[in-house]
């Protein structure tokens, strides 16, 4: 049984989804539109089940498995074949751990290996291609654990014989409804309480654990509606329902879930301890009023333009977010958005229509003849031949690190052999006055210290040898707590120089401006201290990087020892340095080295006309 208006549930969560992969700053908290899926899916699933227990008192585990398969796992492979031979268009930085990203992706582990390899979903420098595929993880680990749950709790009841059909199904739908709500407050307190204290929620956003009370949820509201199954207090409030009255609450809740949309924050702690949880709330009022409106309407038919876009929206996602990553290298976001459509929409179709029910033995839309011909069949094994040689070429050849990664494990190598230099000389000196008996003099070393972070150690060399008597301390995902502890250690061994420019903030949290006033404070007099603003293309006013600029410059001038260099003014300014990159870093560019260099060097021009620290 076919349930109308469903597809516009499919609609909107795709809609958020996409929205806010292509429009991130406009859109940032469009991520609820995969808990839209989460709730659908469970409710979906859940209904299924106890239809089926009704008609058969039975439900069979291994044909729900293999429905689960032939749905999912193709039109996955598929999109892998196809994406992977596109990467060629751009840096073969895209195509790092290759091998183990398909691995996760097939092996339905995206999630944990997201989070074990330090993966995050927001800020990513080189997003990997199938990051997307965390959420067909949890999916599928929710069928899995629920399908198994399913069939244990039908075994149990079904074998009650001194029952009637309709007892055994109240029954079924009663410990379905209890488990849900237990697995969904257990699931959702346990997001609320790892969310405590975070300042990169992707663990906690990829974890099955904590993720999976979106279903529960749907689950338990297909017990107290169904499908085919549903009981009589809903069908007495269906009877007694005004159509226009379900159309106009099923539009507030559309209309709710794209407010959240606007409203939430990846970064916000309220996103973890509530928000989710609204926006699968809205889902599953949405699913109730389409279940009513679909017994309101028995003479409407869904638009045809709804059914194909709800059909085709699983794949549709498998295919946007490695098109978008790709076209979104080579040319301007709205370009890429077009291409990812007019790329990932006919393969979807082709997918859903034609490929995946020839796979599962199905009748597909195309003309039987043309599908059985002999010449189609030689062609499709022909090109997944050469999709296959690709991909597995592909794989074989993509690099284990980035050319940033590269670059800065190169660095830090340098950086620590300079580093113990610089110890050296320092306990050679403390020797030398031990010996001969001088009494110690507390000199600051001059010269300029450099504390940088990622985009920093990308350009470390190219500061080293332009930057006279320097030294630069750089490290990838450094944050301002982090800068602290290094300046003042090397502040208590002396080897802190007389200018220290302070390169922080792409990485900046919610306290990192306490972290600044705390530096400021102990910083020991004799230092000038040069602030230098954080950068960051896909920024908008929102983000923390720019709250931190906002505050550099607005600190600054309070402090006649402080110098402060914009170098997101300047960078701002030269937008090609940054072409088919992140947005942050400029991957050793010689021109991106120069701009870098430059705005040290106003910083440290600034520094001379001012005090040291008294």
């Amino acid at each position: 049984m076919r349930i109308k208006w469903f597809s516009f549930i499919r609609i909107v969560g795709l809609i958020s989804v996409l929205t806010y992969h292509f429009y991130r700053n406009s859109y940032p908290g469009g991520f609820i539109g995969v808990d839209v899926f989460f709730t659908f899916s469970g409710f979906l699933i859940t209904a299924l089940m106890i239809d089926e227990f009704a008609r058969s008192n039975r439900f069979c585990l291994l044909a729900f498995y293999r429905r689960r398969f032939y749905r999912i796992v193709p039109p996955l492979v598929i999109s892998i074949l196809v994406v992977v031979p596109l990467t060629y268009l751009v840096s073969p930085d895209y195509i790092t751990g290759l091998g183990k990203q398909i691995t996760a992706a097939l092996g339905f582990v995206t999630n944990y290996f997201e989070i074990l390899s330090g993966g995050s979903y927001e800020t990513k420098f080189i997003p990997h291609l199938f990051i997307h595929t965390w959420s067909l993880a949890v999916e599928m680990h929710f069928y899995l654990v629920w399908g198994l749950i399913a069939f244990l709790i039908a075994k149990i009841i079904g074998k009650k014989q001194n029952e009637d059909g309709a007892t055994r199904v109240a029954n079924f739908k009663i410990a379905i409804f209890l488990l849900s709500m237990v697995f969904l407050v257990a699931s959702a307190t346990l997001m609320a309480v790892k969310s405590r204290g975070l300042t990169d929620y992707s663990p906690v956003y990829f974890d099955s654990l904590t993720h999976l009370f979106p279903f529960f949820l749907g689950a338990a509201v297909a017990t107290l509606t169904g499908i085919k199954s549903i009981s009589r207090p809903f069908e007495g409030l269906i009877r007694h329902t005004n159509r226009w009255l379900i159309v106009a609450l099923m539009a507030l809740s559309f209309a709710g879930i794209f407010a959240l949309g606007f409203k939430m924050d990846f970064d916000s702690r309220a996103t973890y301890t509530g928000g989710i949880l609204l926006a699968s709330i809205l889902a599953s009022l949405a699913i109730v009023l389409a279940r009513m409106l679909h017994d309101h309407t028995p003479n409407i038919d869904e638009p045809k333009w709804a059914t194909f876009i709800a059909a085709t929206s699983y794949s549709m996602y498998l295919y946007h977010w490695p098109l978008f990553v790709i076209f979104s290298q080579v040319t301007n976001t709205n370009l890429a958005v077009a291409l990812t459509i007019a790329v990932g929409l006919p393969c979807s179709a082709l997918s859903y229509y034609v490929i995946e029910p020839a796979i599962a033995g199905k009748e597909t839309k195309m003309d039987d003849r043309l599908l059985h011909s002999k010449a189609l069949k030689g062609l499709l094994v022909l090109v997944t031949i050469l999709l296959v040689a690709v991909t597995g070429y592909t794989v074989k050849k993509a690099p284990n690190l980035t050319q940033l990664e590269n670059r800065l494990w190169l660095g830090g190598l340098e950086q620590s052999k300079d580093q113990m230099s610089t110890y050296k000389d320092v306990m050679v000196d403390a020797h030398i006055v031990s010996v001969n008996g001088y009494t110690p003099v507390d000199k600051i070393p001059a010269g300029v210290s450099i504390i940088g972070d990622s985009v920093t150690a990308g350009a470390r060399d190219y500061l080293l040898s332009h930057i006279p008597d320097s030294t630069v301390d750089a490290q990838a995902n450094r944050s301002m707590d982090l800068a602290y502890t290094t300046i003042i250690a090397a502040q208590k061994n002396h080897v802190l120089r007389k200018n220290v420019v302070l390169c922080i903030g792409t990485n900046a949290h919610n306290g990192s401006e306490q972290q600044l006033m705390r530096l400021i404070n102990d910083l020991e007099p004799g230092h000038h201290l040069i602030l230098m603003t954080p950068y960051d293309r896909r920024a908008n006013p929102t983000w923390n990087s720019s709250k931190f600029a906002d505050f550099e410059r607005a600190t600054a001038p309070h402090y006649d020892f402080i110098s402060l260099t914009d170098w997101q003014k300047l960078a701002g300014e030269h937008p090609e340095v940054f072409n088919g990159t992140d947005g942050v870093h400029f991957v050793g560019r010689q021109s991106g080295n120069i701009i870098y260099t430059q705005a040290i060097d106003e910083g440290l021009a600034a520094a001379k006309d001012k005090p040291v620290k008294k």
